[in-house]
């Protein structure tokens, strides 16, 4: 918004024109989010104390993991509108808003958002154990897929290639078949975040290294300069969507302020599941669906030692891991939660640096 309100000003005022570098937006929205969740923080904290929307721990799920998280119940949780909010105030503000590429975005993690606020809204408001289902939640997972691929397919049939990381001028036509990357892309990243989300500050920390990942990325696809030289595709527009991935830096940041170990309030579905989605969304948009396997391994790790962990006990009764996800199953080896999260983080760390340093192995 300010880029259109302030940026035509620029031959009255020659500093405005500072407007018109993504880099120069992406910074100030990250900024402005991370400001914006710095402020509110306290006072969403506050309302949803009074409100009593608190994390049931619950006893029946596991035993050995209630009294290692008891000590949990009851800590505030839907933490995640207040990233939500702040991404949208700095996306808004910082960003092309009219720019497509910003619209999917925002679009998709205002739908994943607001399905998350739905099980949220379910589980510490109705009062219901569970939420709403796990195929319930996969439907709108699914039905977002089929739109925002279908949009793309039709509008942009140049996004069906599937770019091949490490390898020069290498890429897939899917053609229809797009649509079933975008869901399988979309539904993955989005439960892989909300899988990961069991411990303070683990999966927002790990949604920061990814983002400030993207947010690089993205700001080199959308640049025909630098994707030239890199051997990359360029994606004209899509340098805008580095403003959104600093908004969720700078968001994730103000947030982690407050959910690190021992955290004060927790993301909850509405915050896991629209982060993920945004996630895998800007990997489809930026052509870098395979390396989102990299960046966030973490993720994949999470996920993987689920469906293994069920696939394993449906057919042969064993368990692979103490328990599933993975982050648990360091708890139950003996780690403190701090030193699973911090070592996590690690991991993060360097595979979203491994990230950005394979975009020159061609």
């Amino acid at each position: 918004m300010l880029y259109y309100l302030l940026f035509p000003l620029k031959d009255l005022f020659p500093f405005f024109n500072i407007f018109r570098y993504i880099t120069f937006r992406a910074a100030m929205a990250c900024i402005t989010a991370f400001v914006l969740s710095l402020v509110l923080g306290p006072m969403l904290i506050r309302f949803l104390s009074r409100l009593e929307l608190g994390q049931n721990v619950r006893k029946d799920d596991s035993a050995q993991l209630y009294d290692l998280h008891k000590k949990k119940q009851g800590t505030p949780t839907m933490g995640g509108i207040l990233i939500l909010f702040s991404i949208f105030v700095s996306t808004v503000l910082w960003a092309d808003i009219l720019n497509h590429f910003v619209l999917i975005v925002l679009f998709s993690t205002l739908w994943l958002g607001l399905t998350g606020f739905v099980d949220d809204y379910k589980k510490h408001i109705m009062k219901s154990s569970k939420g709403i289902s796990a195929s319930e939640k996969m439907l709108s997972q699914i039905g977002l897929g089929l739109i925002v691929g279908a949009f793309l397919f039709l509008v942009f049939p140049e996004m069906t290639r599937l770019d091949i990381p490490f390898l020069k001028d290498v890429s897939v036509d899917l053609g229809i078949f797009y649509i079933v990357l975008v869901i399988l892309v979309i539904a993955g990243s989005s439960n892989a975040v909300n899988l990961t989300d069991g411990l303070d500050g683990l999966a927002i920390g790990i949604v920061i290294m990814v983002a400030f990942a993207f947010s690089i990325l993205s700001y080199l696809s959308g640049n025909i300069k630098f994707s030239t030289y890199l051997l990359i595709p360029f994606i004209k527009g899509v340098g805008e969507l580095s403003v959104f991935c600093a908004g969720i830096l700078g968001a994730g940041l103000g947030f982690l302020w407050f959910n690190c170990y021992p955290a004060s309030v927790f993301m909850g579905d509405v915050g896991s599941l629209a982060l993920g989605g945004a996630l895998g969304i800007t990997a489809l948009l930026i052509k870098k669906e395979l390396l989102l396997i990299v960046v966030g391994g973490v993720f994949v790790l999470e996920a993987l030692s689920v469906i293994l962990q069920v696939a394993s006990f449906r057919l042969t009764g064993k368990r692979i891991f103490k328990i599933a996800p993975i982050h648990h199953h360091f708890q139950f080896l003996g780690w403190q939660e701090n030193k699973v999260i911090v070592r996590f983080w690690i991991i993060a760390a360097l595979l979203a640096l491994l990230t950005v340093v394979t975009i020159k192995i061609r």
